[in-house]
């Protein structure tokens, strides 16, 4: 992961690149080279499946492309685009459930039989485990246990990206690890 000093240097160059006409090309492609990969991850671990994984972070990379202008440096750079990213992930799944005709429960189960069948997915025994683990849990555990868990973003940015408290999200996060805890506990 990079220090906190070269992402918030980076930024300054990318926000200063998007910021004229002649160099916004070069800025979104120095946005997108810093944040890519982290980005695909995240949505990645929102909806599993890379197939799906790549279609949200194009659309992400396309609001971001539309909307960067809209960017007032309220927040860090990367916490406003995990704010879209995510947004599309959630948009992405709710479109998915409404128009599947299965019931919760199966929804899970689908997610997780598309996971381990994923050609893209080489996790071992462990990472299948807790991915089945974290697909059982309700969306907003489920979320704040990824930003915590895989990304390690500090609760504070998260509750600004989520637009909710500190406690509650700590409680979601407690109560997310509590479930995946009992979850490695069953014979499987």
């Amino acid at each position: 992961m990079q220090s906190a000093v070269t992402t918030s240097t980076s930024d300054e160059k990318i926000l200063e690149l998007l910021g004229t006409a002649q160099t916004y090309e070069r800025g979104f492609r120095l946005l997108l080279a810093e944040y890519k990969e982290r980005l695909y991850w995240h949505v990645r671990r929102i909806v599993l499946v890379h197939s799906d994984a790549d279609d949200v972070l194009q659309n992400t990379f396309i609001k971001i492309y539309k909307g960067i202008a809209q960017f007032e440096g309220k927040s860090k750079l990367y916490t406003w685009l995990y704010r879209i990213a995510t947004n599309e992930a959630i948009s992405f799944l709710q479109s998915k459930n409404r128009q599947a005709t299965a019931s919760l429960d199966d929804s899970a189960n689908q997610l997780s039989t598309r996971l381990t069948a994923d050609v893209w997915f080489d996790g071992d025994d462990i990472q299948v485990r807790l991915q089945k683990a974290i697909v059982q849990l309700p969306d907003k555990q489920k979320l704040v246990f990824n930003l915590r868990y895989y990304d390690e973003m500090p609760y504070e940015e998260m509750a600004n990206m989520l637009g909710t408290s500190v406690g509650a999200l700590k409680a979601s996060y407690h109560h997310a690890a509590k479930k995946i805890e009992a979850a490695f506990k069953e014979p499987e």
